[in-house]
């Protein structure tokens, strides 16, 4: 899917969104403008700087070099999946009118938070396997059973190390009453665990006439792009929360209405995967301080016409496009198309 529009003008100053700490929500990271080395003298330091941080994940950032650029990675996976995963719905994770939205509670507001804590795993464990962090390397696995008829190779991906050290960057506390603040670090966690339990261990056989005398193995991640499919399906099955209950040793659960399959009315502890939320979101069909709407959007008139333009009607327009056709591969290397032409319809959203 293609880097949505955000990261078209990554050079105009776009402001992305990280969630970053129980109390504050998420918080608004500048572009860091052109990449830099982390390995190149101090260049992660000034990295580090261009975020907008607190001063225990300032510290950890300068601590660790490739950090930043980690972030950076994340911010930016976690802004085409959302996009792509909400791409036909009236909310299209645009980021206009993001900053009013994260101050609610709403279901879209819950995604955020899940998939930007997916994003910051997935990129971490992907940063040690890959060598760009200095304080982790590969995933050796010494817990896994059988391990002594296995040759462990291929550098597998340190999902241990990145969830430790994303909770500690994250300062995850249990915070009193605050219902929010509760729901938030639910959600966060839903995207710690969905990316958790796509982890694979992958085996190779190696040995005489294919007898796997010897298997190397590793640990893998699943592509994001499952992680971001399994996290759309928990925000159409999202669990309302009503209260958070206490007790005298401080432990709290979170309260909502069952599922749809269930009496709505009847109280239910969520599941540690379900997605939770305390406000109704807005309809999203007309600009607010939530978004721009859905004027102009295009649409698939037999999909989802009907439902992105809340009932306003849609507009056709015919154009001519070039593609190419009728190709064929020529002797040792190369392939030889024609260009054609084709009349294609466009459907857009009403005023």
């Amino acid at each position: 899917h293609g880097p949505g529009e955000c990261l078209n003008h990554w050079a105009q100053d776009c402001h992305f969104l990280l969630y970053l700490t129980g109390k504050e929500g998420l918080t608004h990271l500048p572009s860091l403008g052109p990449s830099a080395n982390p390995a190149q003298g101090k260049a992660h330091l000034k990295q580090c700087d261009l975020l907008k941080l607190s001063r225990k994940q300032k510290r950890l950032c300068q601590r660790e070099p490739g950090l930043a650029e980690t972030l950076r990675d994340a911010i930016r996976l976690s802004i085409m999946e959302c996009q792509y995963q909400f791409r036909n719905e009236r909310w299209n994770c645009s980021l206009d009118g993001r900053t009013s939205l994260l101050k609610r509670g709403f279901k879209e507001t819950a995604f955020l938070y899940a998939v930007s804590s997916a994003a910051l795993t997935h990129s971490l464990a992907r940063a040690c396997s890959a060598g760009r962090m200095e304080r982790c390397t590969c995933d050796d696995s010494p817990d896994l059973e059988n391990r002594k008829a296995w040759q462990w190779g291929v550098c597998g991906d340190n999902l241990k190390y990145s969830t430790k050290f994303l909770k500690n960057f994250l300062g995850q506390k249990k915070i009193g009453k605050d219902l929010r603040a509760k729901v938030d670090i639910h959600n966060t966690n839903v995207g710690i665990k969905t990316v958790k339990n796509g982890l694979k261990t992958t085996c190779k056989c190696h040995g005489v006439s294919g007898s796997c005398a010897v298997r190397t193995c590793w640990k893998q991640l699943s592509p994001f792009h499952e992680t971001g499919k399994i996290l759309k399906l928990r925000f159409d099955d999202a669990v309302k929360i009503f209260s958070a209950t206490n007790d005298a040793v401080g432990h709290s659960e979170l309260v909502g209405t069952q599922r749809r399959s269930h009496s709505p009315k009847t109280p239910a502890t969520p599941r540690s995967t379900d997605l939770v939320y305390v406000d109704d979101s807005p309809s999203f069909c007309r600009p607010s301080k939530y978004s721009l709407g859905t004027a102009g959007r295009t649409c698939s008139r037999e999909a989802s016409c009907d439902s992105l333009c809340c009932g306003r009607g849609y507009n056709t327009q015919s154009r001519m496009v070039t593609f190419s056709c009728h190709c064929q591969v020529q002797w040792c290397c190369y392939v030889e198309c024609q260009q054609c032409m084709q009349e294609e319809v466009i459907y857009s959203c009403k005023q």
